[in-house]
């Protein structure tokens, strides 16, 4: 896959998360074979203002490159002066985001709510690819709802603009992240495209991201959700696509510790109290499938002091190292449901949780 002077072999990505893509966790996924990463999407109307959460997610490092920034919005002028900004913060390629759901968005006429005016969404790419230099490349759905599926017209319009890549989930808006993600349509816009077609939407195992390739002809796959506290995932991903082979998961000990360190990031980049606060979507899933880990879990999500946190996962790490030995562990796991109290005692069929992957 080529975007710009980017060219790599069937990448798997990470997709540009709200809340979830700060740069602590898109190193740790770089650090497990991300071959690139986005960050979390910005609003235009944000940047212009000078607001300081959106210019402060800008920020884009050396060391989790290749990187992209994520703009949203529905007005042209602003659209081309957030893209301007974003240029100028030294991304790899900058990314548009025309599929976020979340009635916020997509409600007041940006992200998937453009799908209904595929006219301006036509023009705002149009007016951004002219405005910069770096490779522009933009993110959908496959369209508002069931009875109006436009992936196959908006792949027309937008590489027509100039994108030079275009990522798809396999869900309408209408959807938000229920039901299942349909891969169909992504290969039919693949076979349509002269383009880079990237395709996105339940890719949670490594299994996923193999077949989302071998079934739609896709140039790249992006993983979401699957990744939150989940980083190893692309580590698999990759093994299983390049050799055919199974790598073993991360272990317990493994999990930790990236637990840990994914918490020391944060504290570093955000300060304490949101550096705690931010981390507690993460713990459920860097933790799922652990023996007893319904009450480490819901003492990690209500403690306040990174130190007595930090403690908690070395002691839990004990005592799931006293299960392994006395051969309890599998007996004694506990599968939880993502960002949710409730437990269950197998895997869940079909994961859905409250983060937004745009």
């Amino acid at each position: 896959m080529k975007i710009g002077q980017i060219e790599i072999e069937k990448p798997v990505i990470l997709a540009p998360m709200e809340d979830v893509t700060d740069p602590s966790f898109r190193r740790l996924c770089k650090h497990y074979g991300a071959d690139i990463v986005f960050t979390e999407f910005i609003s235009s109307d944000g940047l212009i203002r000078h607001a300081v959460k959106s210019k402060r997610k800008l920020d884009v490092f050396d060391d989790e490159r290749p990187v992209a920034i994520q703009i949203f919005g529905n007005q042209i002028e602003p659209m081309v002066e957030a893209a301007q900004m974003a240029e100028a913060a030294g991304p790899d390629f900058i990314d548009i985001n025309y599929g976020c759901p979340a009635k916020k968005v997509a409600g007041k006429g940006a992200g998937s709510g453009l799908l209904c005016q595929p006219d301006l969404m036509e023009k705002i790419t149009d007016a951004v690819v002219k405005a910069v230099r770096l490779p522009v490349t933009a993110k959908t759905r496959i369209g508002w709802d069931e009875r109006s599926i436009s992936i196959l017209d908006t792949v027309r319009r937008l590489e027509g603009c100039g994108i030079q890549a275009l990522s798809i989930h396999g869900r309408t808006r209408a959807q938000m992240y229920k039901g299942r993600a349909d891969w169909s349509w992504i290969a039919r816009a693949k076979e349509v495209a002269t383009i880079p077609i990237i395709g996105n939407g339940d890719i949670w195992t490594a299994e996923d991201a193999k077949r989302m390739f071998d079934e739609t002809g896709v140039d790249g796959v992006m993983i979401g959700r699957g990744a939150i506290g989940n980083p190893f995932l692309f580590r698999e991903a990759k093994h299983l696509i390049q050799t055919g082979e199974h790598l073993p998961q991360a272990t317990h000990r493994e999990r930790v510790a990236v637990a840990i360190r994914h918490l020391e990031m944060s504290l570093e980049r955000k300060g304490e109290k949101y550096g705690v606060l931010e981390m507690r979507r993460h713990y459920s899933t860097y933790l799922k499938g652990l023996p007893n880990v319904s009450k480490v879990r819901d003492y990690l999500v209500r403690e306040n002091d990174p130190n007595l946190i930090v403690e908690a996962l070395r002691r839990f790490e004990v005592e799931c190292d006293a299960h392994l030995q006395n051969g309890t562990f599998q007996q004694f796991a506990q599968h939880l449901n993502d960002h949710s109290k409730r437990l269950v005692l197998s895997p869940p069929q079909a994961e859905s949780d409250s983060t937004s992957s745009h």
